[in-house]
């Protein structure tokens, strides 16, 4: 039996790591589950479109709260009202205001403890190479420290090859779509825009990124922009 524990918002790359997982776990003892995080976040909704995500597929989803952290991470446009979100390309320099500190490493050990609880092999997290300039717990040296760190963590408990699961780690958004795509994955039931309005801005970073990743990788996008993007 092979269980997996996803970590997803409800953004593309999510949805295809739970689609992945969903596609690798063939066997009738194969189990897929999933959880999500509110952690003071302005694009809560993402939290809706995770758990209806998780709903049409039939996969069990836990949202944890831990949103009382979320006054002591101020200084990130995600988590601080007083902080507009920024707008333009990903790479450029102001996306540094949507990082929030350790983010990653904080939501991985709490799913690292689920998973040792029910027995999972896996955590999965959808990391990819677009997001390593931003956001250091993306990059691939942060996975081999925390992977290494969690078998230390939990020897002897849970699951014996329990480990991080990062597929998309070193593959650009673009390819992402396009996996995504052959597994069938319905992009318009996803959430990326961090401003967590009625529709995707088309203006912030996310939406630029999420924009290029389906131009690039030759599938249709989906999504009703309140702005269409000006891409390069």
């Amino acid at each position: 039996m092979k269980k997996v524990l996803c970590v997803i918002s409800s953004g593309m790359d999510s949805a295809t790591l739970l689609a992945l997982a969903i596609d690798q776990c063939t066997d009738l003892d194969d189990d897929v589950e999933a959880v999500s995080f509110d952690y003071g976040q302005r694009h809560r909704k993402e939290l809706e479109y995770a758990e209806n995500l998780c709903g049409s597929e039939g996969i069990r989803h836990d949202i944890v709260d831990i949103s009382a952290i979320q006054p002591h991470i101020g200084g990130s446009a995600l988590t601080d009202d007083g902080i507009d979100v920024p707008e333009g390309h990903y790479e450029s320099d102001n996306m540094k205001l949507t990082v929030v500190p350790n983010r990653n490493a904080i939501m991985l050990t709490i799913a690292f403890g689920i998973a040792v609880a029910r027995g999972a092999e896996w955590v999965g997290a959808a990391m990819h190479a677009g997001d390593h300039a931003v956001y250091p717990d993306c990059r691939p040296a942060f996975v081999q420290a925390f992977n290494a760190m969690q078998i230390v963590a939990v020897e002897g408990h849970g699951h014996p090859d329990l480990r991080l699961w990062t597929p998309f780690i070193n593959l650009k958004k673009s390819h992402i779509a396009y996996i995504g795509s052959n597994l069938g994955v319905d992009f318009s039931k996803t959430w990326s825009c961090y401003k967590g309005q009625e529709l995707h801005c088309g203006v912030c970073g996310t939406c630029y990124e999420r924009r290029e990743a389906f131009r690039d990788g030759g599938v249709t996008d989906p999504t009703i922009y309140q702005q269409e993007p000006v891409l390069a």
